[in-house]
């Protein structure tokens, strides 16, 4: 006896069964990634274009997210630990300004400043031609160191900047072979290294200027304190003096270029409690 076929489902093989998941999941994923892009838009429009390299793997699927980022490039500069970025002139510093030795011993003499006190001994300040100092920058800090508390002004010393003949201190910034000629330098190893006051003039050697000295223990800008205070000195009738101790400052006065003998370094004649520093006479 035949009994009839009984129509139903057709069930899938093992073959199309997997096939039809495959298929499904990937519709599931191209669902899912809709879905996430939309919501990254919706935030990175309202969080700012800043936002998009934080924000858009962690909103993407992890398909998304797997974009290749660009590599950073570096310099050499950037990628060298060792790479010197200091500029400048003075200690801790690796480039230097360039600084002629000789000039043609020519001078441009600064214009008025007016950053110091309208009374008081009339000074001007001059610079050799070539030297690459701008005359009127290094009248502004002559005219600060003179008339700074811890200098000569303590001790009732004024001036004010001229420009004309009527100078009675005339500082000139040099280059050393000019330098040695006006302050007639003989002696072997100051030739080329140190300044002086000659007369009405105060001759500042161009590289103690730029440079400083090896012997001062701070920046050149301080060491033209030292200079400027020194040399004045000299001009108001003050002599040579020594070191008064070990750990002590050194005086305005003491040729610290020649050595400190256990003091530190001091550009002042004063200190900021207005006491001079004094140290044993030189004969």
């Amino acid at each position: 006896m035949r009994f009839p076929r009984l129509k139903g489902p057709v069930l899938p093989t093992r073959a199309q069964g997997g096939s039809h998941r495959r298929k499904a999941l990937r519709r599931r994923q191209r669902r899912r990634t809709r879905i996430g892009a939309i919501g990254a838009t919706v935030c990175l429009a309202a969080l700012g274009t800043a936002a998009v390299p934080v924000l858009l793997p962690r909103l993407l699927p992890d398909s998304a997210s797997q974009a290749r980022v660009p590599e950073v490039v570096r310099t050499p500069a950037e990628s060298t630990p060792d790479a010197d970025r200091t500029s400048g002139s003075g200690k801790g510093s690796s480039a230097q300004p360039t600084i002629p030795a000789s000039g043609p011993g020519t001078f441009r003499t600064a214009p008025l400043t007016g950053t110091g006190p309208a009374s008081g001994t009339p000074f001007r300040v001059q610079v050799e031609d070539g030297a690459g100092v701008d005359p009127a920058d290094a009248a502004r800090q002559i005219a600060a160191i003179l008339d700074d508390q811890r200098g000569w002004r303590r001790a009732g010393a004024g001036f004010r900047q001229v420009t004309g003949a009527e100078a009675e201190l005339t500082f000139r910034v040099a280059t050393a072979k000019t330098t040695d000629k006006l302050c007639n330098v003989r002696q072997a190893d100051h030739i080329g290294e140190v300044n002086c006051r000659t007369g009405a003039d105060v001759v500042i050697n161009l590289k103690r200027w730029q440079l400083g000295s090896p012997e001062f223990d701070g920046p050149p800008v301080e060491y033209r304190a030292l200079i400027v205070n020194h040399e004045v000195g000299h001009w108001l009738g003050r002599g040579h003096l020594t070191c008064p101790g070990p750990g002590r400052p050194a005086p305005a006065m003491m040729q610290q270029i020649d050595g400190l003998k256990g003091c530190v370094s001091n550009a002042w004649p004063y200190d900021t409690q207005g006491r001079y520093l004094n140290g044993p006479a030189v004969p």
